[in-house]
This record gives structure tokens, C-alpha cells and sequence, in this order.
């Protein structure tokens, strides 16, 4: 087993045993720090997709992101008060019902997104994908009928068949679940012929498209892929906090989801998982101390930057091995 399985695997026993421990200690507040790093992994996995395989910058994954959330929590409405959607449809408080809209929704959007952002590169890709987030983000702040900047309230969260998901370590087990299929999803797309254009296509697009693929295509897969990865965590974000707001959809999550993505290792498989653990035990941690904590996490990330390309999975592990 190299470095890097052995310290994936290391990972992922310990955000699975931590949080049990907690709950058999009745200690809920633990198990609910522990299922928003999962969550927050599972979303910066779905940017990781786009960004440490494809080379694309998003800046705009937050707009998924509150996609999601906003699923779940007009859906758990409309299912709590006997309301059909818009006045048609059935709704659902079924977890997978949600995330399964979630995701067709996201990846609607993400399409025609993905195909005109995908016209430019650079910053200006960046900037175009901040672009449509804002617009996203605007409209949900002026859509009174569900709360507009006040955002949504969800008065019961959403219900998984055969689990309690209002017991905590219920919730964190089907979050935990789903991230671990997700990046077993994500591991087996990296190493498909699939993964293989999508990476050689961010190295030298030129070549690629000489052996007959074209990578505006494989790119623009992989940033519906990665959009419907992070609405499906959005959703389940707006079931932990029981609340769906604009904020979820604003610059500031993009910037957050992409710090986690640096944190952890770009392009590494449990980067994300490491990048979200060292966030929020950061948070955690300095957040009753000082409301300025970022600046120790500025501190670390101008430190990962400059000595540790490769995250916390790369410091650890060392360089990707190739063959």
C-alpha cells in the first residue's frame, strides 16, 4: 500500500470513528462538526472533479451549491405543508427524491453555463463563472415567495427509508455514506479512459484533439459532473442546518470550496476530506477566540501555497506517482 492510500484510508477510519465515539459519549455537538466536514468534503470533491483533474478554475460552484440546498428546502416545505409544487407537482421529503432532483436541476444549469464559460480560459473563465453565480445568487435574493434574503427555513429535515435522520449519528452515516461513494465515483472517472482525456486535455489540449477527442466536450462533462456533486451536497448542507439562504450561493462559498480544495491537495482524492478537516477544526477551534480567525487560516494557506503545493496529501504523501 503506498503513502497516499495508506493516509486516505487513515483518513477515512477517522472521520467514521470520531464522530461514532461522540454519539456514544452523548455528545451530539461533535457528531454534527464531523457531518459538516463531510459535507463540505463532499462538495469540494465535486470542485476537485473540475479543478484538479480538468484545470478549470470555477469560481462559481457556490451557484450548485445553493442550487441544492434550495431543493431540499422548498421541497421539505411544500411536503410538510401537503403542497404540490407550483401548484403541479408532487413533492417529496425523501432524501434520495431530493438529491435526485438536485442533481438533474444542477446539471440543467451547469450545462449552459459549462458551454459558454468553457469558450474562454484563464481568469476570464474565471471571471464568467463568478458571473453566473452572482446571477444566480441575485435571483434567489429577489424570490420573496421562498424568503428571498432572509432565506428558507426547514421546519423537519428530509427522510432517508430505514434510517432516523433526526438523530445525528443517523444524518452523519448517510452523509458519510455518500461522500465515500462519491470519491470511489471520482477515483474510478480518474483512472477511465474518460479521466485520462480530462487530464491530458488540461496539459495539452492540442494533442488531445490530434488523436481524434475533442476536449471542449470531456471538459464540459466533467463540469456537470462536478456541479451535480456539489449540488447534491448543498442539499444536504440546507438538512444539517434546517435553513436554505442566498449566502449559500454567494463569491465567498466559491472562495471557501476552492481553500479547501488548495488545503487539502489539488487533484488528490482526499484532499478535499483533509482540506475540510483542517478548516473546520480551525474554525472550531480560533472561532470563540477571535471573529478574525481566517487570518491564522490565511497564515496556512500562504504557507501550503508556497512549501506544500500538493496540500496536506502531498506533504504527507508525497508527489503523485505516475506508472
Amino acid at each position: 500500500m503506498s503513502r497516499e492510500a495508506a493516509f486516505n484510508a487513515a483518513l477515512a477510519i477517522l472521520l467514521l470513528a470520531v464522530p461514532l465515539a461522540a454519539y456514544a459519549l452523548d455528545e451530539p455537538f461533535y457528531v454534527a462538526l464531523a457531518t459538516r466536514i463531510a459535507i463540505l468534503a463532499l462538495a469540494a470533491a465535486g470542485l476537485n472533479l473540475a479543478l484538479g483533474l480538468g484545470g478549470l478554475v470555477s469560481f462559481g460552484h457556490a451557484a450548485f451549491f445553493g442550487v441544492g440546498g434550495y431543493v431540499a428546502g422548498i421541497l421539505a416545505v411544500h411536503a410538510f405543508n401537503a403542497e404540490p409544487l407550483f401548484g403541479l407537482l408532487p413533492a417529496s421529503d425523501q432524501m434520495p427524491v431530493v438529491w435526485l432532483v438536485a442533481a438533474l436541476l444542477c446539471a440543467a444549469v451547469a450545462l449552459p453555463i459549462g458551454a459558454i464559460s468553457l469558450r474562454t480560459s484563464g481568469v476570464y473563465f474565471i471571471m464568467i463563472t463568478l458571473a453566473f453565480a452572482q446571477m444566480i445568487y441575485y435571483f434567489a435574493i429577489s424570490w420573496p415567495a421562498y424568503g428571498g434574503e432572509d432565506g428558507l427555513s426547514i421546519t423537519v429535515r428530509n427522510a432517508f427509508p430505514g434510517l432516523s435522520t433526526a438523530n445525528p449519528a443517523g444524518f452523519f452515516v448517510v452523509c458519510y455514506v455518500l461522500l465515500m461513494a462519491v470519491l470511489a465515483l471520482i477515483w474510478r472517472i480518474a483512472n477511465s479512459r474518460f479521466g485520462m482525456a480530462l487530464q491530458a486535455a488540461r496539459q495539452n489540449e492540442k494533442r488531445v484533439a490530434a488523436v481524434g477527442i475533442r476536449p471542449f466536450r470531456v471538459r464540459l462533462a466533467a463540469f456537470v459532473i462536478s456541479a451535480v456533486i456539489t449540488g447534491v451536497a448543498g442539499a444536504l448542507y440546507a438538512d444539517l442546518n434546517r435553513f436554505v439562504s442566498p449566502s449559500m450561493m454567494s463569491w465567498h462559498m466559491s472562495g471557501e470550496l476552492i481553500v479547501l480544495v488548495i488545503l487539502g491537495g489539488t487533484g488528490r482524492l482526499f484532499g478535499p476530506v483533509a482540506g475540510a478537516i483542517l478548516y473546520v477544526l480551525l474554525e472550531f477551534a480560533l472561532g470563540g477566540v477571535t471573529e478574525r480567525w481566517q487570518l491564522f487560516l490565511g497564515f496556512i494557506l500562504l504557507g501550503v501555497v508556497l512549501f506544500a503545493r500538493g496540500g496536506i496529501v502531498g506533504l504527507v504523501a508525497g508527489k503523485v506517482r505516475h506508472g
